[in-house]
């Protein structure tokens, strides 16, 4: 759910532009995806930061746009000597056509906190809306995840929680190094304590929760897996790295069609039978299942998400 002051957004597929290719950026503006962001941090090389920074001034402004609804940049994190200079040039410089930024490797509510004050400092300086600029977090390493309820608290400009495979498999020493993929010789899915706790951060301060890339970008079907098992725990979307991954991504994190038919069975036929007329019962059986207010609520979800992804070809047509 946004907040009070932040639009919804759909985000089924977020994709990584290197802000330091002008080659990279120009092939992202037609893609077909939710959103994007421009990079700084961990796809710019530390020689080229400084000038990376023009050049997305440069991007957003471009009246070409993007054809993506929203727009974002991964601003490098606290501990790089760089975050302070990438928000005041990329805010000052192009701010009026940025939704978010994205705050990578977050450790702790504090560093939210810094990065919404000047934020705010840099709105006003270039007589921008307050606030109307949105924060997304990334939760990459062990001392993010033990802090993610205070992250998920920490400002009313956030609107997702990010989880960063590569540098959480990195903090805990995990095996492999195909960032996104299971681990080779563990039974079980190693990543569903973190994207649980990612999640019920996320939905108890009503954020939008999105998982990380998956780096094998000719191995569409790893990527169906990986998205497939976001999908199911209820994330939002993922981020994207290929344009064989859009397509793939954009169906997976949108309803079947026939969930959709049948949430809307659902809805009606509950309405219907809480109704005096049609006996005022709280529980029915559609479909030979029970549903009570519980199962309406579901349904509901999966009416709001398809309307959203529906709206969000829409866009993409």
């Amino acid at each position: 759910m946004p907040t009070a002051t932040s639009p919804a957004r759909v985000r089924r597929t977020v994709l990584a532009v290197p802000g330091s290719s002008d080659r990279f950026i120009a092939k992202a503006r037609g893609l077909g995806v939710d959103a994007l962001f421009l990079d700084l941090e961990d796809a710019v090389a530390p020689a080229v930061k400084a000038a990376s920074r023009q050049r997305i001034v440069d991007a957003l402004n471009d009246p070409a746009g993007f054809a993506a609804p929203t727009v974002t940049v991964r601003v490098n994190d606290w501990s790089t000597p760089w975050t302070y200079a990438d928000v005041i040039e990329v805010v000052s410089g192009a701010g009026a056509r940025l939704d978010c930024l994205v705050l990578p490797k977050c450790t702790d509510a504090a560093q939210v906190k810094a990065l919404d004050l000047l934020l705010t400092q840099v709105e006003q300086a270039a007589g921008l809306p307050v606030g109307r600029i949105g924060v997304e977090v990334q939760i990459e390493d062990a001392l993010g995840l033990l802090h993610v309820a205070e992250i998920a608290a920490a400002s009313p400009r956030l609107e997702t929680l990010v989880f960063g495979p590569g540098d959480f498999m990195a903090s805990l020493g995990m095996g492999g190094l195909n960032v996104g993929a299971q681990p080779a010789g563990y039974p079980a899915d190693a990543f569903h304590h973190v994207l649980m706790s990612i999640l019920v951060a996320a939905r108890a301060h009503g954020l939008q929760a999105i998982d990380g890339p998956f780096v094998a970008i000719r191995d569409v079907d790893g990527f169906r897996t990986a998205a497939e098992r976001a999908a199911a725990l209820g994330y939002d979307g993922k981020w994207v790295l290929h344009p064989a991954q859009v397509e793939a991504g954009n169906a997976i994190f949108s309803p079947a069609a026939a969930d959709v038919e049948r949430a809307e069975r659902i809805m009606a036929a509950y309405a219907e039978s809480t109704s005096v007329g049609g006996g005022a019962r709280g529980a029915i059986v559609v479909d030979d299942e029970m549903v009570d207010e519980a199962g309406v609520k579901l349904a509901a979800a999966i009416l709001a998400r398809g309307t959203a992804a529906h709206a969000a070809e829409e866009d993409h047509a």
